[in-house]
């Protein structure tokens, strides 16, 4: 399989990158990027302007892709930002892959998106699954983290502190509260870009342990 890789710099991202490289499933990764990857046998790492994509054929051209583009409000600056984040950009790049030939396509979106959320984060969520779900690929994966806690770039203390909270109570907290593992979001993800099975799939969050 060649898979088209999103996000790739990123705390999931890049489990997702070290578990493709490693997998005989997985012949070549193309994962586009803003800053260089370090080489790696069978990764290609353009560069590229996500507020201006190329056309370019050999960047979008993949049997499955993987998005785990992603930012957050304090982050992004605004809610315009946010939106061009984690919608434009894994839309945009849904259709570039859709048109030349992506048949599958693994979204990390959230839990609890929903299109009628009164939550900007969470609506914003469910309009990109909303929207990528509408451009018929064969095979669309929803995959839902909570909290996702693990070492990041760029500092969010909140989102550190909560998670180590979690950590601490995880022997008594139910599955469906549990902080969620960037590896096994990553290797949920990876194994659903693979995966044969037609139609729509949705992992909880639950199932990210």
């Amino acid at each position: 399989m060649h898979l088209l890789l999103l996000g790739a710099t990123g705390l999931v991202g890049s489990h997702v990158l070290n578990l493709a490289l490693a997998d005989p499933r997985v012949s070549t990764v193309t994962a586009p990027t803003r800053r260089p990857l370090p080489e790696r046998p069978s990764l290609s790492a353009p560069i590229v302007d996500f507020d201006d994509l190329p056309e370019d054929p050999s960047i979008w051209s993949a049997d499955a892709v993987i998005c785990a583009l992603g930012t957050t409000l304090k982050t992004a600056g605004s809610r315009e930002r946010f939106r061009q984040v984690d919608h434009y950009y894994p839309l945009e790049i849904a259709r570039l892959a859709k048109a030349h030939g992506a048949r599958a396509f693994v979204l990390n979106s959230a839990k609890g998106a929903d299109v009628k959320s009164l939550f900007f984060y969470s609506r914003v969520k469910g309009e990109t699954e909303r929207d990528i779900l509408q451009l018929g690929f064969d095979r669309a994966v929803l995959v839902r983290p909570g909290l996702i806690y693990g070492p990041r770039q760029e500092p969010r203390p909140m989102e550190q502190w909560a998670g180590r909270v979690l950590s601490m109570l995880n022997p008594i907290l139910p599955s469906s509260l549990k902080a969620n593992p960037p590896e096994a979001i990553a290797r949920a993800m990876l194994d659903a870009a693979v995966s044969a099975a037609p139609g729509v799939t949705i992992v909880p969050s639950q199932d990210l342990l």
